[in-house]
């Protein structure tokens, strides 16, 4: 299983960055693949979420209207790629961002994470 994220880095309040998570290695079908982050001294939280069986989307309320998440799947179904349009970034967006993929069925929510990707920084300077 790999879950291989991309695209962190320095912008500015107001301005935008694509995440992208590679995806392989296991059943896409039956997973739920997204976004965590986890800025410093605080918990980790959920950002968003898709199905990329069938397009579904869930955005928590801190990036709702600012965010948004699509998915390319490959014609073979052996790797799938997670997108994250972050935009009006805010300094409050400055975390690592983790991409996470939680079976059917789960809350999505740290504690019922499946597979965990290495986290990429997202820094927003005011």
């Amino acid at each position: 299983v790999q879950l291989q994220a991309s695209g962190g880095g320095l912008v500015q309040a107001g301005g935008s960055l694509r995440l992208s998570c590679a995806a392989s290695g296991f059943t896409f079908d039956d997973y739920v693949i997204g976004w965590f982050r986890q800025a410093p001294g605080k918990e980790r939280e959920g950002v968003s979420c898709i199905s990329t069986s069938d397009g579904s989307t869930y955005y928590f309320d801190s990036v709702k209207g600012r965010f948004t998440i699509s998915s390319d799947n490959a014609s073979d179904n052996a790797k799938c790629t997670v997108y994250l349009q972050m935009d009006n970034l805010k300094p409050e967006d400055t975390a690592v961002y983790y991409c996470a993929a939680v079976l059917k069925g789960r809350y999505y929510s740290p504690r019922d994470v499946d597979y965990w990707g290495k986290g990429t920084q997202v820094t927003v300077s005011s």
